[in-house]
């Protein structure tokens, strides 16, 4: 097993609202479709990597509670984190240093969702 995380979700109360966030966030598209009654909005892959979905549905509630969930800040995270900030996230954990490990920070997304980034600078 090469990785323990294949998948990951981000509850949207908004579904828009949400994709343009990430939208935002990563200078990407989203490919946005209707499936097993949610509305998904795609995060682009390269079919070899982990990546996951904005999804709007019954059973999909944004808590800043329970699982966290560390996305990829690219090289410097500070961009994201403002990124995240100037689009109505909300910054809770400051770009912080974990050692040799790099960087940290954490926002609350448009969902009310608590996220967090990760870079090496």
């Amino acid at each position: 097993m090469k990785n323990y995380i294949n998948w990951f979700e981000i509850p949207a109360t908004d579904f828009e609202r949400a994709v343009k966030f990430y939208k935002t966030l990563f200078s990407c598209e989203i490919q946005e479709m209707e499936l097993f009654g949610s509305q998904m909005g795609f995060l682009p892959s390269d079919g070899i990597h982990v990546t996951g979905a904005i999804v709007q549905g019954e059973d999909y509630k944004p808590s800043s509670n329970g699982t966290l969930i560390y996305l990829n800040g690219g090289e410097d995270l500070s961009n994201m984190l403002s990124l995240a900030e100037a689009n109505g996230g909300e910054v809770i954990v400051p770009k912080t240093s974990i050692g040799e490990n790099g960087f940290m920070a954490q926002f609350k997304d448009t969902e009310g969702n608590r996220i967090a980034i990760h870079s090496m600078q």
